[in-house]
């Protein structure tokens, strides 16, 4: 994680639920139980830094950690399904502002093949589809085909933040390349 990027600061404080695998005093208030004592098998939605804190610590004698961690529910089976099936329609952005960076931190503490799978495969997907946008955005009103239009729009507005850093560099470089060109026919 990059110290200044607010988007890994944002990621980082994406939720995801755990559970408790020791009964922890005075941490009931997790629980809405103040000043009472978190039980064992007690699920909690913990930020992922306190949380992969949390599960790779040892405190105790036994080597048992403190908690476990569960995918959160970003990146659930049916959000893979939905994924693998048609990656352009899913709203990623509803799902978490910051999907792909918070996938990137849960594949470094799961090996899940199939989500890095499925990941890496609807990003190239969804890039190619931001490409053609991000290119012709903007030629719609000089009678050309192009622009956004209705499930463009849908598609522009599910975008998360990376993918939308994706769409400004592309859109700034295809507008700077006609830009070149116009000058060049000038020249």
């Amino acid at each position: 994680m990059a110290y200044y990027d607010v988007d890994a600061i944002l990621t980082d404080a994406q939720k995801v639920p755990c559970t408790f695998e020791l009964d922890v005093p005075r941490l009931g208030y997790l629980d809405n139980n103040p000043g009472h004592t978190l039980h064992a098998s007690t699920r909690v939605d913990l930020p992922i830094w306190l949380a992969e804190m949390l599960a790779v610590s040892n405190i105790t004698s036994s080597n048992k950690p403190l908690i476990t961690l569960d995918l959160p529910p970003a990146l659930t089976p049916r959000v893979m399904n939905a994924l693998k099936a048609d990656a352009k329609s899913v709203d990623i952005r509803a799902l978490a502002q910051n999907f792909y960076g918070l996938g990137v931190r849960i594949l470094e503490l799961f090996e899940e093949e199939e989500v890095c799978d499925v990941l890496m495969g609807s990003w190239r997907t969804r890039a190619a589809e931001i490409s053609d946008h991000a290119g012709n955005a903007g030629q719609g009103q000089r009678g050309g085909g192009g622009g956004a239009g209705g499930d463009g729009v849908e598609f522009l507005r599910g975008l998360d933040e990376g993918e939308r850093g994706l769409f400004r560099a592309q859109h700034d470089s295809s507008k700077a390349m006609r830009v070149w060109m116009g000058e060049m026919k000038k020249a």
